[in-house]
């Protein structure tokens, strides 16, 4: 059971080393973070600041080299890669710029295949469901070829959200689409993550899209360098109305 009084997400020190031991390459250089269930945070910054390498030590993608982290009541600094794929399974959801929707499945099975390997025994209609709830019911037996790119996306949506995860994570959702669909393709993420109550980390380029988070960060260099929360400018413009 979650402990919603706890951090959804706590680092303290978190440290990133890639390359040889003879040329590490500081990526992660102390990163101390806490997020709070439910919270809806952008994450900014440059080309090579560190965001996309933050998102993979957070959701378990990529091991940290130093420093402490607890996701979902999960300690992911203790786990070797094969313990952090099963502390991912059903806690965390992932929706990445490049869409990676099997090609030989389905909208229906690429939805329902995770969930199955996790061990549902109602993954099928679950993934229905889910692809109802993204506007894509009429569509859950073509494959991604089949699709346009916004189609795929909210596809990789539905397979997020399916699970009803603690967290989902979106790296730059909606780099590979035009202006419309990409607006179209926000407003869905965030009315799913508002039904499920889901913690939700965006790595956006779009300053128009961290605003409509309620706390964005700001990267450089590997190190946060501003946490700012938009609450206040929020609830002026409310009251403005």
């Amino acid at each position: 059971m979650t402990d919603i009084a706890s951090p959804a997400i706590s680092a303290r020190n978190l440290t990133l080393t890639l390359g040889s031991s003879a040329a590490p390459v500081e990526i992660l250089r102390g990163i101390d973070l806490d997020i709070a269930h439910g919270e809806v945070v952008a994450l900014l910054g440059p080309s090579g600041s560190g965001k996309s390498s933050l998102m993979a030590v957070l959701s378990g993608l990529e091991r940290a080299s130093g420093g402490s982290l607890t996701v979902a009541g999960e300690d992911f600094a203790a786990l070797d890669e094969d313990g952090l794929a099963a502390a991912r399974r059903g806690r965390i959801g992932i929706v990445l710029q490049a869409f990676h929707l099997l090609p030989t499945m389905t909208a229906a099975e690429n939805v329902a295949t995770p969930m199955e390997l996790a061990g549902s025994e109602d993954a099928t209609p679950r993934a229905l469901a889910e692809l109802e709830a993204v506007g894509l019911g009429h569509r859950t037996g073509h494959y991604p070829t089949q699709l346009s790119g916004g189609e795929q996306q909210r596809v990789a949506i539905a397979r997020a959200t399916a699970p009803r995860p603690a967290l989902i994570f979106a790296d730059e959702p909606t780099g590979n689409l035009d202006v419309a669909t990409g607006d179209d393709i926000i407003e869905l993420l965030f009315a799913r993550r508002a039904e499920t109550g889901a913690t939700l980390l965006v790595i956006t380029h779009d300053p128009a899209l961290a605003e409509k988070c309620e706390r964005v960060l700001t990267m450089a260099d590997g190190r946060i360098v501003s946490d700012t929360s938009t609450r206040p400018a929020q609830a002026s413009a409310q009251a403005a109305e």
